[in-house]
């Protein structure tokens, strides 16, 4: 941690539907740098804060901010699409606007006041294509040779969707690890255990990649919806269930969009004995 950071390092804590984030806005002058023993840190719910992902705001020139994504084991992602729309609650809060540009490892996001406090994200169009999900070799994405019959789709991070009867009779603690590391996905991957409840309602269980069980994941309600259609069973608009609450989905012409509630938890400030101890 850099040394201007003796006097601690403010942090912000938020949540959607139970999946949690520690924010760090780095805008200002003395702006942290982050590290992935930092993050590790910071992720630790017993020594440190914890969350779910880490987020990180730095300035642009071609958007109203950045989003830099770090997973609980210090490793990087490229999208987070529910800390995405927490970040932006507050962004359109505190400007007075409706909507933002927000810029990503995953390319331009553009996010919306909904109304009634609700805040929507494009997480733009998703990728089905072996070569960019990325996959090993080239492959059917829509049917991944491997037990369960699972789909593959990346919506800037990979994920692996399996459609089953009871997303409940899932063991996903052990069900989740022993397909993130699977050969056939040179990044690791998202699991998720999708059942369809009806031609417009999906329940689905995660287990992101870097981190485990979490209780929501927006990008993976994006990447199983568009599973879902690609199989034909539901329609391009649907609510999904998650372990934390229900998340609006629709994939339209222009991307993904998602939509539902998010919370600014509290602020908190990092003691510089906290830092220098890392």
């Amino acid at each position: 941690m850099d040394a201007g950071q003796h006097n601690g390092l403010p942090f912000m804590k938020m949540h959607g539907l139970g999946n949690d984030f520690v924010v760090i806005d780095a805008r200002g002058p003395g702006a942290p740098h982050m590290t992935p023993a930092l993050a590790v840190a910071l992720a630790d719910r017993h020594r440190g804060v914890g969350f779910d992902q880490l987020a990180v705001i730095t300035s642009v020139t071609d958007a109203d901010l950045h989003l830099t994504f770090w997973n609980a084991d210090g490793s990087l992602s490229a999208a987070c699409g529910n800390a995405t729309r927490c970040i932006a609650r507050r962004e359109l809060d505190l400007t007075g606007r409706d909507t933002l540009r927000i810029t990503t490892d995953r390319g331009m996001l553009h996010a919306f006041d909904a109304g009634n406090g609700l805040t929507s994200v494009n997480m733009g169009h998703p990728e089905m294509d072996w070569d960019k999900i990325p996959l090993a070799h080239p492959m059917d994405t829509l049917h991944l040779p491997m037990p369960g019959d699972p789909v593959a789709t990346s919506m800037g991070n990979p994920h692996c969707t399996f459609f089953v009867e009871d997303v409940a009779a899932v063991d996903l603690e052990t069900f989740g690890p022993a397909y993130e590391q699977h050969p056939l996905f040179p990044h690791r991957v998202n699991v998720q255990v999708v059942q369809v409840l009806s031609p417009t309602n999906l329940r689905m269980r995660v287990w992101e990649r870097g981190t485990g069980i979490t209780l929501a994941s927006g990008s993976s309600s994006c990447a199983i919806t568009v599973a879902a259609v690609r199989r034909g069973l539901t329609g391009r608009h649907v609510t999904v269930e998650l372990d934390g609450g229900t998340l609006d989905v629709a994939w339209k012409d222009d991307g993904v969009w998602m939509t539902g509630a998010t919370m600014h938890a509290f602020d908190g400030v990092l003691t510089a004995q906290f830092l220098a101890a890392l």
